[in-house]
């Protein structure tokens, strides 16, 4: 599917959920995809883009970002502690805010810099033992902790179960993103990114629907 068929469907969700248009942000998600196919994206003129894993950012972006202005990362993987700084280098957003130690990495390396990525804290919605996130009885005082560590947090990120209904989850991240304040949502995918939005997403990131199928070999 083309860049632009995604961004008509985007639009008619806007639309149908009495949305802004443009008030959704697409991610196109990079991750494990050839540069070539990258570029074709980049020269079709998106400009934000998701990756998993830092040490894949660091030898793909700089290179793209010679060549091409406006870029916005975002790092929605599971970020290491010991990846922290060079995320922040290379992004805009970072989506993985999923426990304490983290949040004061980030905290210490906001002050020594004098500037923050924005952040999400990703919320294991459905409780999955596999799954990083914060469980959601103790997102209301992560949130808490995060700001007194004058954390720029922007909102919510969770992957739904993948067996299960995803509206739910969608739900359950809207309320308890209003809850503290939160404006972002980071929530929807390739599969469901239509149904994210209407449930509030701010942020979906779609990127096998964009890109066609990873090959991880």
């Amino acid at each position: 599917m083309s860049l632009e068929e995604i961004k008509a469907r985007i639009a008619k969700a806007e639309a149908e959920a009495g949305r802004p248009e443009g008030s959704v942000k697409l991610i196109a998600v990079s991750k494990v995809q050839p540069n070539e196919r990258v570029e074709e994206v980049l020269k079709a003129g998106h400009r934000i883009f998701g990756e998993n894993r830092v040490q894949e950012a660091a030898g793909k972006w700089p290179m793209f970002r010679e060549r091409y202005d406006g870029i916005k990362l975002h790092i929605i993987g599971p970020l290491q502690t010991n990846k922290a700084r060079q995320a922040m280098d290379l992004a805009q957003a970072i989506h993985s805010v999923d426990r304490p130690k983290l949040a004061e990495t980030l905290a210490r390396l906001a002050q020594e810099r004098g500037a923050c990525p924005d952040l999400f804290i990703q919320v294991n919605t459905g409780e999955e033992p596999q799954k990083a996130g914060i469980a959601p009885a103790d997102v209301d005082g992560f949130v808490a902790t995060c700001r007194t560590l004058d954390l720029p947090i922007k909102g919510l990120m969770c992957i739904p179960p993948v067996e299960e209904e995803p509206s739910m989850h969608f739900a359950l991240l809207a309320k308890m993103a209003a809850r503290n304040g939160l404006a972002g949502l980071s929530m929807g995918m390739s599969g469901d990114f239509e149904k994210a939005i209407s449930f509030g997403a701010t942020h979906v990131r779609v990127g096998s629907a964009i890109f066609g199928a990873r090959d991880y070999a």
